[in-house]
């Protein structure tokens, strides 16, 4: 009886340590998690809401303009921030009215599906190195992004994963 239950602990560490290994490379390797502490991509991703971002979005492929992503933040790698790319490398981005214009365009960019309140402001040009990207939060009137920080771009290199679903409180895919 006692080499029965030594077997059972043993299988049961095991499996614990199996289960341990694997979380912790799909948490490295897979995927990452991140948490929502602002209003800064609101109305798409609200206060709170829990992420899951894909790691392997760009082993092939590089950011798209719109994309949401997951990063380390430039002026603080220790911290993860959310924002939507808007400025792609090579590209000059420019805010006059709150709306956003790219390489000295006359048509702003169309950012209705995102954008719920009328953004403020102008700012501007930031002419984004090769490499890297400008970022905007989608609650552009209250967003801490590229707009204001000291280092203002996101190199390829730091961004970890494109966010793909909202996992809590209510499960939803994030575009």
């Amino acid at each position: 009886m006692e080499k029965s239950f030594a077997r059972e602990v043993l299988e049961w560490v095991i499996v614990i340590a199996i289960s341990a290994l694997l979380a912790f490379c799909l948490d490295k390797f897979i995927i990452v998690n991140a948490k929502i502490p602002s209003a800064s991509m609101e109305p798409t991703i609200m206060t709170g809401d829990r992420l899951i971002g894909n790691r392997l979005a760009y082993i092939n492929e590089d950011p798209k303009r719109g994309d949401v992503v997951i990063f380390l933040y430039p002026d603080n790698e220790k911290e993860y921030f959310i924002k939507r790319v808007i400025g792609l490398p090579g590209e000059t981005v420019e805010i006059r009215d709150g709306k956003v214009y790219i390489n000295g365009s006359e048509e702003p960019l169309d950012e209705s599906a995102y954008i719920a309140a009328t953004p403020l402001g102008n700012f501007g040009p930031f002419n984004v190195p090769e490499g890297a990207y400008f970022m905007m939060g989608d609650n552009r009137n209250n967003s801490m992004d590229s707009r204001y920080w000291n280092q203002p771009y996101v190199y390829k290199d730091k961004i970890l994963g494109r966010a793909w679903a909202r996992y809590f409180p209510h499960p939803k895919t994030v575009k």
